[in-house]
């Protein structure tokens, strides 16, 4: 048996913090480089929808550094797989899904890679090992997503490959509703765990 690398909890709580400090910045550079990347073929993106989407994803990626990881991880698995819904009813291809949310990991490794290299290498390595961990089990939540959202499709006009409806406004926007109240039940509960 090897050593286990595990962060410490001083370590994880430096790059959370460090994240929550650069959220807006990281949540305006990921959805501006959705935006141009997808200009042309999806003309009709709501930013605003999406800008709400990335920031509920990002909100839960520093929930995942913190004391309550183990019960953000499943809304973060949950967010994924909306976020692979809404993309596969914006039309596009697994493959673009999965650049979306590696181009988060990538904001995030530019972002983190002071406060990173600052700390001790053990640490410093087992944190990304671990933000990474979560990006790419992410990724497989939000092909899941996609892929159901497709079959459900299919089924329903009888084989017939047609698009994926587009999630309308006022339901892409009641999801987010119920997704970020969850966020909010999370982090209080980290809250009764901090103060506790």
């Amino acid at each position: 048996m090897g050593l286990t690398i595990r962060p410490s909890n001083p370590s994880l709580g430096a790059v959370g913090r460090a994240m929550a400090a650069g959220r807006d910045d990281l949540v305006k550079e990921w959805c501006a480089w959705i935006m141009r990347r997808t200009a042309q073929a999806h003309p009709h993106l709501h930013r605003p929808i999406l800008e709400r989407q990335l920031r509920l994803l990002v909100n839960i990626v520093i929930l995942l550094t913190g004391p309550v990881r183990r019960q953000a991880a499943q809304l973060w698995f949950d967010s994924c797989e909306y976020y692979g819904r809404a993309s596969a009813g914006r039309g596009l291809a697994a493959g673009e899904v999965v650049e979306e949310l590696l181009h988060l990991r990538e904001l995030l490794i530019r972002s983190l890679s002071d406060i990173i290299a600052a700390l001790p290498a053990r640490y410093s390595l087992a944190a990304v090992l671990r933000l990474n961990r979560q990006v790419d089990h992410g990724i497989a939540r939000a092909v899941a997503g996609y892929t159901e959202a497709l079959v459900e499709t299919l089924f329903a006009q009888n084989g017939v490959p047609e698009a994926v409806p587009e999630l309308p406004d006022t339901e892409s926007v009641k999801r987010l509703e119920h997704l970020e109240a969850e966020l909010e039940r999370v982090r209080d509960a980290g809250r009764v765990t901090r103060d506790a």
